[in-house]
């Protein structure tokens, strides 16, 4: 068989290198790729936005699935064009995919399907999401608990999480009016601010059946102790034993189904993979929001630990044939990926710095180091992103699978390089 892996970052790499391992695959291309994804597979030069150049190099290269990375293809209906042109491909369509192109469809979807969630407002205008915050918040300005999204497609930055007033009103000038995260801000979701816990179930689902991956958990503020900005992801792990097995059941019972099934009575049926981001509150899990495709980097830890044929799973999920699955075989030790970014992410940062230590980090034992932001420059392999390697390890436990991943980091250096030290810590330190 021969696959389509469209994207150019960590997830990507992790996709295109669990594709080739199966027995069934004989070539797999990755557009556009990156420096890792032409060791494991052939890059092509097509950008992941240009939907037409892809639909033909499939039909033309005669694919015989698609898997696509990234949210923006997904949102901008590149499924709907292959299927279109009867390329089989796994995600789901434009309409499916307004679960993330859309905070405000999410929400409301969530309340139509009862799942629980935070309290949340949609406002079409600036002035508007001012004057509730005032009226709401009139006697307590400097405990306003409340988090500013913007509603679009924001490269999981959008979101501006306050305590005061004053904090919301910089939020929405910050999102509605300066537009910082584009077109994204031109709607605003305000909702109240959960406590708790973050952790990440994935499903993939091909509209009647589910199944489950093990639950992960990322890290997606930039420093250590969650400090600082929001960034696409700085580390995860997996599982989680922050959400034990009867959590799971809940949480597929409670949040998953009753999505699934509100999609399909509202005409948007669901297929691919649904990653729910939740909120583990004193009161019970509450999604915070959907994505549409595989996190980045919890794909890397998850694949680490799949010993089943990931080829099988997505073709079912295509062909609505998950309910003839086997059970999923996963590898019984802990994952890690410790995300290595460029100096200034998630701000600006030079590209072009040559990276050294690749094949040491590589030779060290149940590691595998995927890479985001890379191209080739000649001979050597230079950064090309903010987030630019994803160093991901296997250990019997996770103590020991962060202890491999961060002695394969010691090997790679480039000038600004750094990475978070906790990855991980929250589950240590968590006692269960």
């Amino acid at each position: 068989m021969k696959l389509l892996v469209i994207g150019s970052g960590g997830r990507e790499h992790a996709l295109v290198w669990k594709l080739a391992a199966s027995n069934r695959v004989d070539r797999v291309f990755c557009a556009p790729g990156n420096a890792g994804t032409e060791q494991d597979g052939e890059n092509v030069d097509i950008s992941a936005s240009d939907i037409p150049a892809l639909v033909e190099f499939a039909r033309q290269n005669a694919v015989d699935l698609a898997v696509v990375g990234p949210e923006q293809p997904l949102c901008d209906g590149i499924v709907d064009a292959m299927a279109d042109s009867g390329i089989r491909v796994f995600g789901p369509n434009r309409e499916a995919a307004q679960l993330e192109a859309s905070k405000a469809f999410c929400k409301r979807i969530l309340r139509s399907a009862n799942v629980p969630t935070a309290d949340f407002q949609v406002f079409d205008n600036p002035l508007a999401a001012e004057r509730w915050v005032t009226e709401r918040y009139e006697e307590t300005p400097e405990d306003v608990p409340l988090v500013v999204k913007a509603d679009g497609l924001a490269a999981g930055k959008g979101v501006i999480v306050c305590s005061t007033r004053d904090e919301v009103f910089e939020a929405i000038d910050h999102v509605a009016r300066q537009k910082s995260f584009g077109v994204a801000g031109n709607r605003l979701v305000i909702e109240e601010r959960l406590q708790g816990i973050e952790a990440s179930v994935l499903a993939i689902t091909d509209g009647r059946t589910i199944v489950t991956l093990p639950p992960a958990q990322d890290h997606k503020a930039a420093f250590d102790g969650d400090q600082g900005p929001n960034t696409g992801g700085m580390g995860a792990y997996c599982p989680t034993p922050l959400v034990d097995e009867k959590t799971l059941h809940w949480i597929e019972e409670h949040v998953l189904v009753p999505t699934i099934h509100t999609m399909k009575r509202n005409r948007h049926p669901f297929r691919g993979v649904l990653y729910a981001g939740l909120m583990l509150t004193p009161q019970g899990s509450k999604v915070l929001e959907y994505n549409v495709r595989f996190g980045d980097p919890e794909c890397q830890p998850l694949l680490m630990r799949l010993n089943s044929d990931w080829l099988e799973l997505l073709m079912a999920s295509v062909d609505g044939t998950l309910d003839r699955l086997p059970a999923l075989d996963w590898d019984p030790r802990s994952a890690i990926c410790v995300v290595m970014a460029a100096e200034g992410y998630p701000g600006s940062y030079e590209k072009g710095q040559p990276i050294r230590g690749l094949a040491e980090a590589a030779a060290v034992e149940d590691v595998k180091v995927f890479h985001a932001g890379t191209r080739r420059k000649g001979d050597a392999v230079v950064t090309n992103g903010g987030r630019v390697l994803g160093v991901t390890a296997l250990g019997e436990s996770l103590a020991n699978a962060k202890l491999q991943a961060y002695r394969a980091i010691k090997c790679i250096r480039w000038d600004g390089a750094w990475c978070r030290k906790d990855i991980g810590d929250k589950a240590m330190s968590a006692n269960v």
